[in-house]
């Protein structure tokens, strides 16, 4: 009897095993068309030089826009007007005064057109940390093949990119087949209501119908993906919503050598704490399980072999991506804490204790349904929630429209190794974990998408919004070139 067992037992166990390694060896990727380099001379140094003009522009965007220093940013525009003369044949359109609208007039106006967009207000440098840069923020200094200064990735140095590619084809002589609009938004890192909101409100009342839409997102992922050696180009396809919730707590207060067994901020202390270790629930499926089953062919074997069985690892999978900061955002809605506010004096018990909670909205998830959630895993009254903002999460566009393949095309012709028939590049739909002007833009688009052509690494990462934030000269001679063989395969 027990001979049988084992017997059965091992030819189960053998069973399972081809079947994994079976499915493995078929998780394999698929054959990639032959694709052309670009062959398009960019000037490095004058490239370089305008991005380091446009970074001296200190276009800061504050939460407080009483804040803004209006004259940096007029100095911009008329900076852009100056330096691409060529744009004079394009049909300019002020929006909100600070936001530039442009027209490319197509051959066919009647057919729906495309949007290229790109913001060029920047978030503050921290006081006290400008020490920490290497480079002064708004030097704009050229140094070490890099391009110094807020705003480089974030997001001048695509904005220059695209004026530099619509110059060139411009003094080309070259007309798209539809109307190509370009947008310069003056707000996206205050949310965008003057511009792109704007920019969107202006479309609808001019009928204009938009086939897609291109944006800022995500990147050309360089070592930034455990077991994929490639390069990753994540055109995304969708982005995350938000919710801003404020979390109090009411206290008799008093004198703190005689405190209560349980005192505001420790109230709210324990509903914070439960929050962040009872995560929303997560998962591979939907955009997320697509992202990985564009991405797993690529991996190592042992990564392959998990993703290319889920039905038996995928709990396991799911463990370990949400020890990674960046692969958790892909799974599920995330929860942060970022703001506390207490007591006035270090012996005064506060009356009120309150906290705000920043989620970030996998497009699975709504407003309603977090706040249920986080009612549900705090399960004290005594903390009173109440909603201070929210946006649920984009639609999602296709990944085999007209519009990705375009831009797909244009990532592989960019990145494609000079003298070879195949490219390094592995080309996958992703989500944006942040916000864009895309959630605006998708009320007039068919279909809005998500990417910047320049390679990204762990090491540039943090210059987002932090110190040091720089961009290569490669990157823009390369970003350059994306928006040439972008608008020129129109």
């Amino acid at each position: 009897m027990v001979k049988t067992i084992l017997k059965y037992s091992a030819g189960a166990l053998l069973l399972l095993t081809g079947i994994v390694v079976g499915r493995t060896v078929s998780f394999s990727p698929e054959p990639v068309a032959a694709v052309q380099p670009v062959t398009l001379a960019v000037d490095t140094e004058k490239v370089s030089r305008h991005l380091s003009e446009a970074i001296q522009f200190q276009t800061i965007s504050y939460d407080n826009s009483a804040k803004r220093n209006k004259s940096r940013f007029l100095e911009f525009m008329q900076w852009v007007g100056q330096t691409y003369p060529q744009l004079q044949q394009l049909e300019l359109t002020p929006v909100n005064e600070l936001t530039l609208l442009y027209r490319w007039k197509g051959k066919d106006s009647q057919r729906d057109a495309m949007l290229l967009s790109a913001h060029y207000d920047v978030v503050p440098v921290t006081p006290g940390t400008e020490k920490l840069w290497q480079q002064s923020p708004f030097s704009g200094a050229i140094a070490g093949g890099y391009v110094w200064g807020r705003g480089a990735m974030d997001d001048k140095g695509a904005a220059v990119a695209m004026l530099e590619a619509i110059s060139l084809l411009l003094e080309q002589g070259y007309q798209p087949p539809h109307d190509v609009y370009l947008a310069l938004t003056h707000d996206e890192e205050i949310g965008s209501k003057e511009g792109a909101a704007a920019v969107t409100a202006l479309l609808q009342q001019r009928d204009v119908k938009l086939a897609w839409s291109l944006d800022e997102g995500s990147f050309v992922l360089r070592e930034m993906v455990p077991g994929v050696a490639a390069d990753i180009a994540s055109i995304n396809v969708a982005e995350k919503g938000f919710l801003n919730l404020q979390l109090t707590v009411q206290s008799p207060g008093g004198h703190s050598s005689m405190p209560p067994a349980e005192t505001a901020v420790s109230i709210l202390a324990r509903a914070l704490t439960r929050l962040t270790d009872q995560q929303v629930p997560g998962g591979i499926d939907g955009l997320t399980a697509d992202f990985y089953d564009q991405l797993g062919p690529h991996m190592a074997w042992l990564q392959r072999m998990l993703l290319a069985n889920r039905w038996l690892f995928g709990p396991l999978l799911e463990h370990e991506l949400s020890k990674m900061p960046t692969a958790n955002a892909m799974l599920r809605t995330t929860t942060a804490p970022t703001m506390l506010n207490g007591s006035i004096k270090a012996n005064v018990l506060p009356q009120q204790a309150s906290a705000v909670v920043n989620f970030r909205l996998h497009p699975r998830d709504s407003v309603d349904a977090i706040l249920a959630h986080a009612r549900n895993v705090i399960n004290d009254p005594r903390v009173e929630l109440s909603v201070l903002q929210g946006m649920a999460a984009s639609k999602v566009a296709a990944k085999d429209g007209v519009g990705f393949s375009h831009i797909s095309n244009a990532a592989q012709s960019t990145y494609a190794a000079a003298g070879t028939q195949s490219t390094p590049l592995v080309v996958v739909s992703g989500l944006t974990i942040g916000g864009t002007d895309s959630r605006f833009y998708e009320e007039v688009a068919g279909a809005s998408y998500r990417f910047n052509p320049m390679v990204l690494t762990s090491t540039e990462l943090g210059g987002f919004h932090g110190n040091n934030e720089r961009i290569s000269q490669d990157n823009l001679v390369k970003a350059v070139q994306f928006y040439y063989s972008l608008l020129r395969a129109l």
